[in-house]
């Protein structure tokens, strides 16, 4: 069975992992993953200096807001896909990207966006996540023919 935490249970690591860090406790391998994610993003520091404020606030993309916590989810989502190569060929892409922007948390971007779009394409659409889709988009974003990207198939996301 798949680990699934509640919405409430996923925000609490982000708080509990800033604070260990606050304090100098140790932090496990996934909290020093999340804390370089946070580090990347001092627009959210205070936010996770108040969990009280904030463990249940709403951001609605309808009013131009951005999710903090989806937002760093992605980045370790990512962080994950690069670790394994998950979808096949996301490591060079991104490699690829990372030349591009010169810049590590521009290349990530680049790919969140990709990853925003095929998660929102899914939700809306059903059928699941489209990786076909996602890797077009990055490939988009590098400046070739979307088409020309490899078609996989259920059995290579095994490999």
């Amino acid at each position: 069975m798949m680990f699934a935490p509640s919405r409430q249970d996923a925000r609490r690591f982000f708080f509990d992992a800033w604070q260990k860090q606050q304090a100098g406790q140790p932090l496990t391998d996934l909290e020093k993953l999340l804390f370089s994610v946070i580090t990347l993003h001092p627009e959210y520091h205070d936010m996770l200096n108040h969990p009280q404020q904030y463990a249940e606030r709403e951001w609605l993309p309808e009013q131009g807001e951005t999710n903090p916590f989806l937002h760093m989810s992605m980045h370790l989502a990512l962080e994950e896909q690069l670790s394994i190569n998950q979808p096949p060929g996301i490591r060079a892409l991104y490699r690829q990207l990372l030349q591009q922007t010169g810049n590590e948390h521009d290349a990530q971007h680049e790919v969140l966006d990709c990853l925003g779009e095929m998660i929102w394409q899914a939700q809306r659409y059903g059928g699941g996540p489209d990786v076909n889709m996602y890797l077009s988009c990055i490939r988009g974003k590098l400046g070739q023919d979307p088409e020309d990207t490899p078609r996989l198939n259920l059995k290579d996301m095994d490999d």
